[in-house]
């Protein structure tokens, strides 16, 4: 079964195969699939820079339940609203400016959003909230992001995640954490020449942006930095060089439907990352 792209109109089966022209894939037929938790550490250390890392990210199949999971709501687990739309079904690849100074850092993939539309945070109510402030603070090219090949272009800015696959109930279990956190550590270490700040969305990505620090040989302050909405710590490179890491409040609709995140208060986060 092939349904069009909502913006090309090219039909495309669901899960998407890599390399068959779904606006913004990364990968190709030839891109190497990472099936074990060891190969994921070696193909994400060996990326030579963020295209390839994207690309091997996004065909990664080395956490066997959350295959399953994203690749079920693919086909049977669509929402209705979006069932004449092809799933994208694999993992989520970074998305945003390459040379980027600032990096996000976020939780998961939505099985809806990004497990539909290939893009972080696209195509749900959390990208809605998220793109609008980027695009206030002059890193986003336009407010929405509703599918990939919508036109939008991130500049300074580049985001991540700490699971690149949409976990069931957005609980991605502690070895699924672990096993994908070699990508993040390419990502930071790619990064980390240039990065000034760290932008984590939520408890998880704070943890997430920690541990990779650690990870990487950085100094991180002792006792262990506390999350909040507001808080920021100072990670020191090998070379010496600091780079802030910043809370928010994660924008999901939990926290920006009961209104403990606001606009306000998300703008005023972002500013600080300049």
């Amino acid at each position: 079964m092939r349904d069009p792209h909502p913006v090309t109109g090219q039909p495309f089966p669901s899960p998407v195969p890599p390399g068959t022209g779904w606006p913004g894939d990364p990968a190709t037929g030839r891109t190497p699939v990472a099936r074990t938790p060891q190969q994921v550490v070696r193909l994400a250390a060996s990326a030579p820079d963020t295209a390839e890392l994207d690309a091997r990210v996004s065909v990664c199949r080395a956490c066997p339940r959350l295959v399953a999971w994203r690749e079920s709501v693919a086909t049977t687990g669509r929402r209705a609203s979006f069932a004449d739309q092809p799933y994208w079904g694999r993992p989520g690849p970074g998305f945003g400016d390459p040379d980027a100074e600032v990096l996000l850092v976020g939780l998961a993939p939505a099985a809806n959003g990004t497990n539909r539309t290939g893009r972080m945070f696209t195509g749900d109510r959390s990208g809605d909230w998220l793109y609008a402030a980027l695009h206030r603070a002059g890193y986003a090219s336009q407010p929405q992001s509703w599918a990939s090949g919508d036109g939008l272009q991130l500049t300074g800015i580049r985001i991540v995640a700490a699971v690149r696959c949409a976990p069931p109930d957005n609980k991605p279990s502690t070895q699924e954490k672990a096993t994908c956190s070699a990508w993040l550590d390419r990502d930071v270490s790619l990064a980390a020449p240039r990065l000034r700040a760290v932008l984590a969305l939520g408890s998880i990505g704070w943890d997430a942006a920690l541990g990779s620090a650690r990870r990487l040989g950085w100094e991180v302050p002792r006792p262990k930095p506390r999350f909040g909405h507001g808080a920021e710590a100072v990670l020191t490179t090998p070379e010496g060089r600091p780079v802030r890491l910043v809370g928010s409040y994660h924008v999901s609709q939990q926290n920006t439907f009961t209104g403990k995140l606001t606009e306000a208060m998300l703008d005023a986060v972002i500013a600080r990352l300049a």
